[in-house]
């Protein structure tokens, strides 16, 4: 009775004090995001392949789609003195469109001309931005020496492609989601949807608005690249803001950029905060100074003012001229450092990007450069909706135009997927990165109570992961006469649905077969729903705040942290001097089968066996995206399916 009650009380108290019951950071787009420093050109090979991968992850274009045919329209040019001025449509896949202003020199140079993409950011009305004649907003801007020119004043996204048409560019400045005549998005921040982006299905398969407004991008260049006279190797990409965000996401991704001046969002700080700015894993482990870095070695540009960027200078820039030298660039990096203005991209900033452009991609213009007046273009001017180009309705735009984006992209994953040789190992190397690390890292172990049961002990111990700062807790059943074999056994109802007074038929029969059981308490034991961080907590209903990347862009979903509960037990159990484990089996019942198969496909030969049956659950029949199981992406890479197969090789 004594061992009885003592291995009860022990039991309370492991409950209440184990760090399995503590909430682990979750981190938010306001964090700090410090760059990850390597430590020699070969280990950047490696990083940057993580965080490209990453990157193609988070916005669901891993692997690529089709590219469809893009079907540009150019019509309606507007004649200027010295530049001119298309209005262009395309599709960046069937039936969805991407807007934009075509500017070209005039007249074009009898040579090749560089091509400039410039993704416009969160500016008002976008393309059409204009902040008026002789307004208080334009007067102000002349008044804090932000801008020289009232044109410019109006609209510094027009002065910005004005001047490079002006210096021999091609210019293509197109419309982000929702802006100006990218009409089919009424909106793209609403709130969570039972279809469409923002649903739980279409997280499951990583649809996401960042995704999508990523492959315009991509598709942009495309059209850029496509253009009579325009030199491929001399491609530079400029935006600021949301159009900084994707800026340094498609110089990162897509190397035809061959030199990339992201403004005002290259940041330890604050990561950029629209639904076009985040999705999942986009920043876990990383931020917004890494992604940058993907465009090393080639010329990389930046801006900082006084928001979130304005300790670029001593927090980032440091780390990006480091990254560069070691790569023997140290000359292709550079920042503007301007923190007596706000959030812009104004002429001082512009100044500096005709000046890295004009040496980087070799205009040879006498510097410095600068701007003169322009003619202003009206929103009538601009706009491609007009006479023949009749403007998308009906089905084509709203939540139907959504769903049926979201139909394309699952008919693109379904082809891939239908090649099972090829598809396995890159559903392989996605759960790889959805998962986010490797079974390697240095463990402590600290042996708790103990309770000797005659034939066999039990043991109460914790585990340190001393890599990721973690700790989990677990009861270990060791039998006497041991044969050197030990099953991890997962479940989410606790070590009492194994053992209360006596272990369970199923667990005593593995003790007396000289078999080692080991029950972790997998972190937030008993939890009902995922927590929440940030934007997500802030949400109301029908918030843009309610998109699930708020919290999974930022932070492992909670299966995945329980997948690294995992690693952590594997590894002490591996490494243990007195009691060496020759053979380790996984066993999962009560809800914990899904977590068995993530980490039996991660771990492979470091486990003999992993015994976990689902039954009827799929990740697919989700319905919620703080479901405790919920995955982002694991219906895009095969669901329960794809795991088992993987399981048995």
């Amino acid at each position: 009775m004594k061992s009885i009650l003592l291995l009860a009380s022990s039991l309370a108290l492991l409950s209440a004090l184990s760090p399995a019951n503590a909430q682990r950071e979750m981190r938010d787009l306001n964090g700090y995001f410090p760059f990850t420093p390597v430590g020699s050109a070969e280990a950047w090979g490696a990083r940057r392949q993580e965080i490209e991968r990453k990157v193609l992850l988070g916005s669901g274009l891993y692997p690529f789609p089709e590219k469809t045919p893009l079907k540009p329209v150019i019509h309606g040019r507007v004649e200027r003195e010295d530049y001119t001025i298309d209005r262009v449509i395309l599709e960046s896949l069937p039936g969805h469109y991407v807007t934009g202003s075509l500017y070209l020199p005039k007249p074009l140079p009898e040579s090749a001309m560089p091509g400039i993409l410039c993704p416009h950011g969160h500016w008002p009305d976008g393309r059409f931005m204009d902040l008026g004649s002789g307004t208080a907003a334009t007067k102000k801007q002349i008044e804090t020496g932000a801008e020289t020119l009232e044109c410019a004043a109006r609209s510094p996204l027009q002065a910005r492609c004005v001047q490079l048409a002006r210096m021999g560019c091609a210019v293509f400045h197109y419309d982000m989601l929702g802006y100006a005549d990218s009409v089919q998005f009424t909106e793209h921040r609403h709130g969570a949807r039972k279809s469409g982006f923002l649903s739980p299905q279409a997280d499951l398969q990583l649809q996401t608005f960042f995704g999508l407004q990523t492959w315009n991008g991509v598709r942009a260049l495309d059209f850029l690249l496509s253009l009579p006279g325009v030199d491929a190797k001399r491609i530079g990409c400029t935006g600021a803001s949301g159009g900084g965000t994707q800026t340094m996401i498609l110089s990162g991704i897509d190397p035809r950029i061959t030199a990339a001046f992201p403004c005002v969002m290259v940041s330890t700080a604050m990561q950029g905060g629209c639904t076009c700015e985040n999705t999942h894993y986009l920043r876990v482990g990383q931020g917004n100074v890494d992604i940058a870095a993907l465009t090393a070695p080639r010329p990389l540009g930046m801006t900082a003012a006084d928001d979130w960027t304005k300790e670029l200078e001593t927090k980032g820039l440091p780390d990006l001229r480091k990254l560069y030298a070691m790569l023997g660039a140290p000359d292709q990096v550079t920042a503007h450092i301007a923190t007596q203005f706000p959030h812009n991209y104004n002429q001082p900033s512009r100044l500096a990007m005709y000046a890295f452009f004009n040496q980087h991609l070799k205009l040879g213009h006498q510097g410095p450069i600068v701007e003169k007046a322009f003619s202003f273009a009206s929103k009538d001017e601009l706009t491609v909706w007009t006479g023949p180009h009749a403007k998308p309705a009906g089905d084509q735009v709203g939540e139907a135009h959504e769903k049926a984006i979201c139909a394309w992209f699952t008919e693109q994953d379904a082809r891939w997927q239908s090649q099972t040789n090829t598809a396995d190992s890159l559903i392989h190397k996605a759960w790889e990165t959805i998962v986010g690390r490797n079974v390697a890292c240095d463990v402590s172990y600290e042996a708790g109570a103990k309770v000797d049961h005659g034939s066999y002990l039990h043991i109460e111990g914790v585990t340190r992961n001393l890599t990721h700062g973690e700790e989990v807790s677990a009861h270990f059943l060791f039998p006497k006469a041991w044969s050197g074999k030990a099953v991890l056994w997962l479940t989410l109802k606790g070590f009492a649905s194994l053992h209360g007074t006596t272990p369970s038929a199923e667990v005593e029969k593995l003790l007396e077969a000289g078999v080692a059981v080991v029950c972790p308490q997998l972190y937030l034991e008993g939890t009902t729903q995922q927590p929440k961080a940030g934007d997500n907590l802030k949400a109301k209903a029908d918030d843009f705040r309610e998109f699930s990347g708020y919290t999974f862009g930022y932070n492992p979903p909670l299966l995945i942290r329980r997948v690294h509960d995992v690693f952590t037990l594997i590894v002490m159990m591996q490494n243990q001097k007195k009691w060496p484990t020759k053979a380790i089996e996984i066993k999962a019942t009560d809800g914990a089968q899904a977590i068995a198969l993530v980490a039996g496909t991660m771990l492979g030969d470091a486990v003999t066996a992993v015994d976990a049956d689902p039954g009827s659950f799929s990740f697919a029949s989700l319905k919620d995206a703080w479901d405790v199981n919920f995955v982002p992406g694991a219906v895009k890479y095969g669901d329960i399916p794809a795991l088992r197969r993987l399981n048995l090789r």
